[in-house]
């Protein structure tokens, strides 16, 4: 007992443990493993091939199976009459030809689903268009099947050499693209006939990724660190467990080819002929199909079946069992040096309750591994116990904090309810003017507090906006004009509120305000994909410094002098929507200033949107 506390490996890092127990364990495997390689090579049979022999020709069973299936169904998409409807008709309009591209488009894609939760082949339908009768299909498509049209220009290299063929079918690796990703493909290649007329071809049907599907096949069978190729009849990968060869020319040995042909002389009537071959590095099993060509290759290195032999299993089970006991030896040793303070860490990591009473640190004597992680866990979960002190304390003053705030807004509508009887006192008593400025004050100040809301539609920003314009021109007695271009579709996008107001006041104070009649302020939002773009643009005369207005937005210390407004209108928009996104300020095109912010394409709830409209409207 006294040996296994003074515990020499507690002085080693787990690092120096690890090699050390490493080291012991792999010694005897090495010398296991060269003994069963040596033992090995003297009991390679024959009879290992034959095993293979009857399952290639299976194998290959299954794949011109699959080849059928894709042959069944190309020859329904070719006589399926949403096909043959897709000549060139000119008496057709243009929604009859958008009809025919979306019911065959529809055809395909029932035909390019996974079946068994395989790879799916995916059909394509190369058709030849020369007077772009179906100019309206996009010319860069992102699905992985569909339809697509040609002229002249831009022909593929393979389609005149498909309907050579006449509506036979074969195989080819084809450059391929789908959106923006290029790459080389085994398809299926079929010319599509004219039913009513056998003269005319409508177009080519091409079925892609034929290498994925057939992949499948050939991973169903277990070669020991073998190699499958699906080649056709000049040795070209066509298919294979290895990906990155497919296209690549397989070196297939003369003798092997040779015992192919004697076998397809001796037995004509086969459809699939096997031929095997043992070489002083692999065993090479062929199946050739007679009709096409095509042939199946199985190579199996022979040191992978050296493991294999049942004539080694004696030996290694003797080794093993010794080996093992000897194992047991060591685990034991180091389970008590390593598991025992780990199984300790594992009770406390279950037993733990965030808050409670943190125990002292054992093994602190320790200087590996297992004693620094056991002190850093101990540690934090003391510090984890500091956090959550800290956290209650937190919730507590930010609980007053909200309470505070909901105090706080008692008076802004108290305010703009105050307003509102303003309004309509004056209303009653004939000031028409005044109680229209009274009314956009109030709608002012509802918009702005908006229920607590930090973002708020564009639609119901402009109506805070526009208020705050017809305000501003009875002020100055309507010597500036603002041009609204807000295109419907961005209206309904989510913006922080208060964020035209501080801008379009900016183009008056600093832009139009000395212009008189001249002065025009021009307001315009337009959605981009996902993206919308809001322009606040003037026509002033005075030149703005572009370099300071960047460094109050960008800077982490601007000139406090430039102000803090449109810093804060970017800072807002970066908070809600990230860094992408903010505000820019450019030179106008013809004078003056543009202010540009860039917005994600963001909508808030329907009913929600809905119920602050009708808010604004009371």
């Amino acid at each position: 007992m006294r040996l296994f506390q003074i515990n020499p490996l507690t002085k080693m890092n787990m690092k120096q443990q690890l090699i050390l127990l490493f080291l012991l364990m792999v010694s005897p495997i090495l010398l296991l493993h060269w003994y069963g390689n040596y033992e090995a090579e003297k009991l390679l049979k024959n009879h290992v091939t034959n095993a293979y022999v009857e399952l290639i020709k299976q194998n290959h069973t299954l794949i011109h199976r699959d080849i059928d299936t894709v042959t069944k169904i190309t020859s329904t998409i070719i006589q399926n009459p949403i096909t043959q409807r897709m000549t060139a008709n000119s008496s057709d309009s243009v929604i009859d030809r958008v009809r025919k591209y979306d019911n065959l488009n529809r055809l395909l894609a029932s035909y390019s689903t996974p079946l068994n939760g395989g790879e799916a082949v995916y059909y394509w339908l190369y058709i030849y268009d020369p007077n772009e009768d179906y100019f309206f299909v996009p010319k860069q498509q992102f699905q992985q099947y569909g339809v697509r049209f040609f002229n002249d220009s831009n022909k593929p290299q393979w389609y005149d050499q498909a309907v050579s063929k006449r509506g036979s079918g074969y195989m080819d690796i084809l450059p391929f693209s789908v959106g923006y990703s290029d790459f080389d493909t085994l398809a299926y290649i079929r010319a599509v006939g004219n039913v009513s007329n056998g003269n005319q071809f409508l177009g080519v049907l091409v079925a892609i990724k034929m290498d994925i599907k057939l992949a499948e096949s050939l991973q169903s069978v277990s070669l020991p660190q073998g190699s499958i190729y699906y080649v056709d009849a000049n040795n070209r990968i066509l298919s294979s467990t290895i990906a990155q060869r497919i296209g690549d020319q397989l070196v297939v040995p003369q003798q092997l080819l040779e015992r192919q042909k004697l076998q397809t002389t001796t037995n004509p009537d086969e459809s699939y002929g096997a031929s095997e071959l043992i070489t002083a590095n692999s065993i090479y099993i062929m199946s050739q199909y007679e009709q096409s060509g095509h042939r199946l290759i199985y190579e199996i290195p022979i040191q992978s079946l050296l493991k294999q032999q049942n004539e080694l299993k004696r030996i290694i089970q003797i080794i093993t069992v010794v080996y093992m006991l000897f194992g047991c030896i060591i685990l034991l040793y180091y389970w008590r040096s390593l598991m025992q303070p780990l199984q300790k860490l594992a009770y406390f990591v279950r037993t733990y309750e965030p808050g409670k009473l943190v125990p002292e640190t054992p093994a602190k004597r320790r200087n590996d591994e297992v004693g620094v992680l056991m002190a850093a866990l101990y540690d934090m979960a003391r510090r984890l116990n500091g956090l959550i002190h800290y956290k209650y304390r937190m919730d507590i003053k930010a609980k007053e904090s909200q309470l505070q705030l909901l105090y706080q807004q008692i008076n802004p509508h108290l305010l703009y309810n105050t307003l509102e009887s303003i309004y309509w006192k004056s209303k009653l008593e004939g000031s028409e003017e005044t109680s229209e400025m009274i009314k956009e004050l109030s709608k002012l100040m509802k918009i702005g507090l908006s229920r607590g809301r930090e973002l708020i539609s564009l639609e119901e920003e402009l109506e805070h906006a526009k208020a705050y314009v017809h305000l501003q021109q009875k002020r100055y007695a309507y010597e500036f004009h603002v041009r609204w271009n807000i295109s419907e579709a961005a209206k309904h996008i989510q913006i922080p509120k208060i964020t035209l107001q501080p801008l379009i006041e900016n183009a008056i104070i600093h832009g139009v305000k000395q212009m008189g009649e001249d002065g025009e302020i021009y307001v315009s939002a337009e959605l981009e994909s996902k993206r919308v773009t809001i322009r606040v643009e003037d026509n002033g005369y005075k030149p703005i410094d572009i370099a300071g207005i960047e460094q109050l937005l960008y800077e982490q210390d601007p000139n406090p002098q430039l102000g803090y407004g449109i810093r804060n209108i970017h800072q807002r928009i970066q908070l809600h929507f990230g860094n992408m996104y903010g505000l820019r300020y450019r030179q106008r095109k013809g004078g003056g200033t543009a202010a540009i912010i860039m917005l994600p394409a963001t909508y808030e709830q329907a009913v929600q949107r809905q119920e602050h409209k009708d808010e604004l409207k009371g």
